[in-house]
This record gives C-alpha cells, sequence and structure tokens, in this order.
C-alpha cells in the first residue's frame, strides 16, 4: 500500500472512531432519557431497592450471555477481580442512592441534580486519572450545564425546590458522585480489556451487594415484595431498566471511553434530560416551551465543542 492511501486509511479510521466516540454514548442518554415515558407505564408500583436488584438481574444476565460467547477463555488475575468488585460496589452505591433519592425528591429536585453528574466526573478525570482540563472542554461543559437548566426550569416549577427533602437530596448528589467514579474507575479496565467486558463483570458483581440490601428495605419499611402485582406495565418497565437502560446503556456509555478520555465521555450525559422531553412530546402528547428549545440549542453548543476537543485530544 503507497503511503498516500495509508494516510487516507489512517483518517477514514480516525473519523469513524469519531463518529462510535460519539453515537455510543448518545445512544446511552437515548436509553436514559427513555427511562421519564416508562415511568408512566408503572414501575414506581416497585419498591427502590427492589427495582434496582431487579433492574440489575436483568442487565446482568444479558451482558454475561453475550460476553460468554465472546470471551469463553478469559482469566483475570487476582488484582483485576478485586477491581471489578471494587467497580461493582461503586455501581450498587450508584443505584441504590438513584433510587431511594428519586423516591424521596421531585422530578425537579432529581433533574437538576443530575446536571451534577458530568461535573463531577471531569474532577474526578482530572484528579484520579490525570486528564487534561482543556479551556474548550470547560467552555463546553458550563454551556451544556447552562443549557440543561434552562431545559429543566421548562419543565418543571422550580418553586418545589423550596420545599427540598434533604435526605434525598443529599441520596442524589452521592448517586452523581457514584456514577461519575463508575464512569472514572471504569477506563483502566475498559483499556486492558474491552468496554463489553467491564460493564459485565462490574453489573454481575453489583447484584449480591443490591440483593442484600432488598431484605433490607423490607425490614424498615412498610414496602412489601409480596404486594407487586406482575402487571404488563411493571413487567415492562423492570424488562425496559434491565434490557435497555443498564445492559445496552452502560455498554454503550464505556464504549465511548475506549475512543476518548472520561471527562469529553461525560459531556453526553446532558442529553439525557432532552431526549427524556421529547418523547415525552412524543408519546405522551406533552408540550414543550421556548426554554426547552433555547436550552437545547445551548446545550448542543456544548456538546459540539465538547466533542470537537475530543476529537482533537
Amino acid at each position: 500500500m503507497s503511503i498516500p492511501a495509508v494516510i487516507r486509511s489512517s483518517r477514514s479510521t480516525a473519523m469513524v472512531s469519531a463518529y462510535l466516540f460519539a453515537l455510543a454514548p448518545l445512544a446511552a442518554a437515548t436509553l436514559w432519557g427513555g427511562l421519564y415515558v416508562v415511568s408512566m407505564w408503572g414501575f414506581d408500583a416497585v419498591p427502590p431497592m427492589t427495582l434496582a436488584f431487579l433492574r440489575v438481574v436483568v442487565g446482568a444476565t444479558a451482558l454475561l450471555v453475550v460476553v460468554r460467547l465472546l470471551y469463553p477463555r478469559r482469566r483475570f488475575d487476582r488484582r483485576d477481580l478485586l477491581a471489578f468488585t471494587g467497580l461493582g460496589g461503586v455501581l450498587a452505591a450508584s443505584m441504590a442512592t438513584q433510587f431511594l433519592g428519586t423516591a424521596l425528591t421531585t422530578a425537579s429536585q432529581g433533574s437538576l441534580i443530575t446536571v451534577l453528574t458530568p461535573v463531577f466526573t471531569i474532577l474526578l478525570g482530572v484528579t484520579l486519572l490525570g486528564e487534561r482540563l482543556t479551556p474548550r472542554l470547560g467552555i463546553g461543559i458550563a454551556l451544556a450545564t447552562v443549557g440543561t437548566i434552562v431545559v429543566v426550569s421548562g419543565q418543571y416549577d422550580l418553586a418545589e425546590l423550596a420545599g427540598v427533602a434533604t435526605t434525598g437530596i443529599v441520596l442524589l448528589l452521592l448517586a452523581s458522585v457514584t456514577w461519575a467514579l463508575y464512569t472514572v474507575w471504569g477506563k483502566p479496565l475498559i483499556d486492558r480489556y474491552s468496554a463489553l467486558e467491564a460493564t459485565t463483570y462490574s453489573c454481575v458483581a453489583a447484584v449480591p451487594m443490591l440483593a442484600a440490601l432488598v431484605p433490607l428495605e423490607v425490614a424498615i419499611t412498610d414496602a412489601s415484595i409480596r404486594a407487586i402485582e406482575p402487571t404488563l406495565g411493571v413487567v415492562g418497565a423492570v424488562l425496559y431498566l434491565g434490557l435497555f437502560g443498564t445492559a445496552a446503556a452502560w455498554y454503550l456509555w464505556y464504549k465511548g471511553m475506549e475512543y476518548v478520555d472520561a471527562s469529553v465521555i461525560s459531556a453526553f450525559f446532558f442529553a439525557q434530560p432532552i431526549v427524556g422531553g421529547l418523547l415525552g412530546a412524543t408519546i405522551l402528547g406533552e408540550s414543550l416551551g421556548t426554554r426547552f428549545v433555547l436550552g437545547g440549542i445551548v446545550m448542543a453548543v456544548g456538546v459540539f465543542l465538547v466533542s470537537n476537543d475530543g476529537q482533537g485530544s
């Protein structure tokens, strides 16, 4: 192959990688955005810890089937097994605090606190992984944050924030921090193995940890697993959470980090409320105001700046 042909081939590969890193986390954000619509189908009838456990069980099962087919002879040393277990612990903590926090807060509070996740991811990426915080990345994240806040302010009554449930807010803050840690801490394992394996084994490790919280939830609350009615809406919601919101979305999120830093990939998290709003308007007939459009444009500019920063790194 001639030198010009090699150069063209290298450029084509770089372009494909750039598209993949952008499309994977955007697809994950789309699936997470769908959770708002799914909630309207009745999965609020399941107690928070039980729902988190069922979600991860379904997701881990689906992922394990795929990874066993693709990597049937894979072996891990003690260090990596401990790393997967630790990552699973962070994941379990994130799921537990997210579901409990959501149950104790309003939609507006939860949406605004979710905006902090990319910020925490950048801070941890710079601190733990030594990633560079470039001016373009900083400006992009700032714009995306402002745009998302504008979008949320158009969707919800922010006056609700005056009656904040302190426990729920703290739990959601912990959920944001732990998800950011899951994103950053997974990067070395993704680099050593693959996004699929890092997602699968951390998810599998989280299953018994969340299982231990289910009887605790039953013991200290009035929740009753026997009272759960396996209606079509509940079963459909659990399957969506497990197969799409967990197995597919978590894999796609990690897949993006095969190409760029965790700090860069975090910006695509901002697409989640945009997707949720669009799906709500399309499927549930909800109206979108001018703030949704304005905030969405500002957020898109911010994500564009970050994505271009990632392609140049």
